[in-house]
């Protein structure tokens, strides 16, 4: 068994020295549509980076859809508590999706210069492979 992580390692160590796995989380709470339009944007960069620069290194995988979060609470409409038991019910919805990239950290710089909706949180979580 030691004998196969040492190939693994050799196969992988060839380009683990230029190659990150780049993760790239997309969150919003607001509007589903300006979410999936980022995802495709990011995903047509980098595209669009492999095709121009024969960058073969560069693997995209995603968008991963996460499950939607539901965050609920239920108060009393009465402030007082007297009269009749009446609740409010407010729910807030959090969309995430999660985009993995295996390329150099060079061209993350490039294929994250798109417009980003006002209301889609980006993290980038950098790693080695």
């Amino acid at each position: 068994m030691s004998g196969m992580g040492a190939v693994k390692k050799a196969e992988g160590g060839d380009s683990s020295g230029t190659c990150h796995r780049i993760r790239i989380t997309l969150t919003t709470s607001k509007s589903v549509a300006n979410l999936e339009k980022v995802c495709a944007d990011l995903i047509k960069g980098a595209l669009d980076i492999k095709a121009n620069h024969d960058n073969k290194d560069l693997k995209v995988r995603g968008p991963v859809r996460m499950p939607t979060k539901v965050l609920r609470l239920t108060v009393r409409k009465s402030p007082c508590g007297e009269g009749t038991n009446t609740w409010d019910r407010w729910e807030m919805r959090v969309y995430k999706r999660v985009i993995d990239l295996y390329s150099p950290p060079e061209t993350v710089k490039q294929i994250t210069s798109i417009a980003i909706e006002p209301d889609v949180d980006v993290e980038v979580i950098i790693a080695n492979k």
